[in-house]
């Protein structure tokens, strides 16, 4: 998501709670950063999930394009899953038929793995947004930096039951060299956007709808929220946009690897 207020508000309360995940997964990061190398680690399931054969090396470089074309988009959702709001989401995107990339904080697929599930059994894609969300990302450590990138990963991966991410969208967009090199690496492509539809301050659903509008010209990846917040504006606006963008001759897709 788009830089909203740094590390304040909702996010506050994440971060606190992944403070404890964490100091606890202190010894899992470095065994996550070590399976890329050797396949290794304390557990069979979660090494298999990330295991070095499995992984395969993508472009460092951050995507916007559309696997559809110039007439495709990409819908984006980010900051999930949220039990409330995640689920209303995919309901809509199966209502119009729509696959969307779920960018997904990894304290919260941890918490709710059922719908991160439920994400990947309908066809949409991962992608990792972090531990815990921090949009100084661009200003802390490399070692910071990677214990976000593959604690994150790793989460996603279990909570999954194996799928992994194919992404990663740094916080507020604080992507660094050394982040996007490390999630390509990973094979997860660096992911950004093209349309900020500024869902995540409730400016009202018309609003929303009129910057799909007014900027899907901009290029294809529009950014959404299932979470951080009541979500309804969202929900509404999606409810929409979608047959909107069809009507306009769009074709939804997913970013490029």
């Amino acid at each position: 998501m788009a830089r909203h207020g740094g590390r304040r508000g909702w996010y506050g309360k994440v971060v606190g709670a992944a403070l404890g995940v964490t100091l606890v997964a202190a010894g899992a990061s470095v065994w996550a950063a070590q399976a890329g190398a050797a396949g290794g680690g304390p557990s069979k399931a979660a090494a298999s999930a990330t295991s070095a054969s499995e992984v395969k090396a993508v472009d460092v470089s951050i995507v916007h394009a559309s696997d559809r074309g110039p007439r495709g988009v990409n819908i984006t959702i980010d900051d999930g899953p949220d039990p409330r709001w995640t689920p209303q989401v995919l309901d809509v995107l199966r209502e119009y038929g729509v696959k969307a990339t779920f960018c997904m904080v990894g304290t919260q697929a941890q918490a709710h793995p059922d719908l991160v599930k439920r994400v990947v059994a309908e066809g949409h894609r991962l992608c990792d947004h972090s531990v815990s969300h921090d949009t100084t990302m661009d200003k802390q450590s490399e070692a910071y930096q990677k214990q976000q990138v593959l604690d994150a990963e790793r989460m996603i991966t279990e909570a999954s039951g194996g799928v992994r991410p194919m992404y990663y969208r740094a916080p507020g967009g604080a992507f660094t060299p050394y982040s996007r090199t490390l999630a390509a690496s990973r094979g997860m492509r660096p992911l950004g956007w093209n349309v900020d539809t500024k869902d995540f301050e409730r400016p009202g659903t018309d609003a929303i709808v009129a910057t799909v509008q007014r900027e899907v010209a901009n290029g294809p990846t529009l950014l959404f929220h299932d979470a951080g917040g009541d979500r309804s504006q969202t929900v509404e606006a999606l409810r929409r946009v979608l047959p909107w963008l069809k009507d306009q001759g769009y074709a939804f897709g997913f970013p490029v690897r």
